[in-house]
């Protein structure tokens, strides 16, 4: 007699076909025996189509390392249920999954590939569950806004709670990305309003004014110019200068590039974001001219210092198409 799910079983014949088989899919020696023939297999074991069902209760068993365990704590069924289910499993695949040890229950080769894929089996049904629920509830408007990197943790608390009051039943989308990219998105009707640095060659942007913002000084801590409240113009030649892109921060690149020409000060290195300005300020012992809402970004280890004099100026618009504007 053998065993399965604690209860005996009464061997069944297996023919020398069955045989051949069984051989073919992989399963010999001690295994072989233990294996149900489909000659021997009640009607139903040769029309029992694989289920969701049998997938969750797999990989519960696999995950477990048990099948106590997961008819327990994690199916709430019995584990003569468990086991007949892992069982006729088996018999749709056409190999055995899993095994008993000293350890409990554990993967043989082709359970180890199934599991990947039954895991994703589960994760794509969930998600077709959830889109097919979404699409039957009635459309909710959405609204997508964007700020220039770093605006939106001084700017975002307040503007959402603009949003919520104005637009209760709308789903508000938050856009984080450089200047060009708000422009761009706001121009293919990806976006609906951005906060960003006025772009001269966004053609159908309506810009207003916000604010202008100082540049203010960045350096490393340990920095000779540290020891100063203030720094000069003329403090900034000679030192490892960070620049930025004009690609990626065209408005500020000018305004930068304007107010260090007349020293004759070219930059060492060209960050392409707020964050890599930053790191290469930390990492090159260099000093860099940001807006002033820079420094609520900056670790220990980097320390700012304003402009002696009047700074130059940045400025910071909100936008929107004027296509919009047309349709208000």
């Amino acid at each position: 007699m053998d065993c399965l799910a604690g209860k005996p079983i009464k061997h069944l014949q297996v023919s020398s076909a069955d045989t051949s088989m069984i051989e073919q899919v992989g399963i010999s020696g001690a295994f072989a025996k233990d294996f149900i023939s489909w000659a021997g297999m009640p009607e139903r074991y040769g029309t029992t189509a694989m289920e969701l069902r049998h997938l969750r209760y797999f990989v519960a068993v696999a995950e477990e390392g048990s099948l106590t365990l997961a008819a327990e704590k994690r199916l709430h069924t019995a584990q003569p249920s468990l086991s007949r289910q892992i069982r006729d499993l088996e018999y749709e695949v056409g190999v055995q999954l899993m095994t008993r040890s000293v350890h409990g229950i554990e993967l043989t080769t082709a359970g180890r590939a199934f599991l990947d894929h039954a895991r994703l089996a589960l994760t794509q049904a969930e998600a077709a569950t959830e889109a097919a629920r979404r699409a039957a509830q009635p459309p909710r408007a959405l609204f997508a806004i964007g700020f220039l990197t770093g605006y939106e943790m001084d700017w975002l608390p307040a503007v959402m709670e603009i949003l919520h009051a104005e637009l209760p039943n709308t789903e508000v989308v938050i856009h984080s990305q450089d200047s060009p990219d708000l422009a761009a998105g706001l121009i293919r009707g990806k976006i609906d309003l951005a906060f960003l640095r006025p772009e001269k060659q966004a053609r159908g942007l309506k810009f207003k004014l916000l604010r202008k913002d100082p540049l203010i000084v960045l350096m490393p801590r340990d920095h000779a110019l540290a020891a100063r409240s203030s720094i000069r113009l003329q403090d900034i030649a000679g030192q490892t200068f960070i620049g930025v892109s004009p690609v990626r921060a065209p408005t500020l690149w000018a305004v930068i590039n304007d107010y260090i020409k007349p020293v004759g000060v070219k930059p060492d290195h060209q960050a392409e974001n707020l964050a890599m300005a930053i790191s290469l300020v930390a990492s090159t012992g260099g000093i860099s001219l940001l807006p002033l809402y820079a420094q609520n970004l900056l670790p220990k280890t980097v320390i700012s210092r304003p402009i002696q004099g009047a700074p130059p100026m940045v400025d910071w618009s909100s936008a929107i198409t004027k296509r919009t504007l047309r349709h208000s």
